[in-house]
């Protein structure tokens, strides 16, 4: 089970990141991150570290498909580790 928590944790901080950096790249005018690279970090297990960098970053906040994937995929994620 430490392997789970320690997989989740290094994914939400690789999902984080990933939605900071191209925050500062869509300010700078530089080369994007795709949003399917910064969806499927996501529903692979970085939706917390997603959703709390969306909303502390302003990032992808106004595109409907950020803010109904990731809340849904981190309900899925946790019921399933409430099942394990």
């Amino acid at each position: 089970m430490k392997y789970v928590y320690s997989y989740l944790l290094i994914n939400n901080i690789i999902s984080f990141f990933m939605y900071y950096k191209d925050k500062r790249n869509s300010i700078k005018k530089k080369t994007r991150i795709p949003e399917k690279y910064l969806l499927l970090i996501s529903i692979l297990g970085g939706n917390l570290g997603s959703l709390i960098s969306m909303f502390m970053f302003h990032h992808k906040t106004k595109h409907l498909k950020f803010l109904i994937i990731n809340p849904l995929c981190l309900i899925i994620q946790l019921y399933l580790l409430l099942k394990i």
